[in-house]
């Protein structure tokens, strides 16, 4: 049956026909999770009200981007955003795009002192986008119609 649900000819965000799946359940919380915690992050770097995040920007690239640490979370906020929206309405592409970004966040993370324990949380994080990515070649549609 899953197979006939992946072929739904009128896909949506949701396939109502699937929903009792536990795979297809996977693949909705991760892509809502996807969707909103990129957004919610994206729009808190211009706020700073979960942490102050330029302090998680490592030397090196505050060094080599340009203007401060905040205008580079600026920058890093306005990425977050496009990528859960991203994720929303293509998902097959957009688990691979955060996982590529979290895989730049690790690589930052792993160069300042103290926060390996971040970093490990965020390689759990890419293994979950990429789980998304991979569940959403069977279950995700090829285009959104809301």
């Amino acid at each position: 049956m899953s197979g006939d649900v992946a072929r739904s000819p009128h896909p949506g965000l949701i396939d109502r026909a699937a929903l009792r799946e536990p795979a297809y359940q996977a693949f909705l919380l991760l892509r809502t999770v996807f969707t909103v915690a990129p957004i919610l992050f994206g729009l808190d770097k211009f706020a700073n009200l979960l942490v102050d995040w330029p302090v998680y920007l490592a030397s090196w690239i505050d060094g080599i981007v340009p203007g401060d640490a905040q205008a580079a979370m600026y920058a890093v906020g306005v990425i977050e955003i496009v990528a859960g929206v991203v994720v929303l309405l293509i998902p097959r592409f957009g688990g691979w795009l955060v996982a590529a970004w979290l895989l730049g966040i690790i690589v930052n993370l792993l160069t300042i002192p103290g926060f390996y324990d971040v970093a490990l949380r965020d390689f759990g994080l890419l293994v979950a986008a990429v789980a998304l990515a991979r569940l959403a070649v069977r279950y995700a549609p090829r285009r959104a119609t809301l």
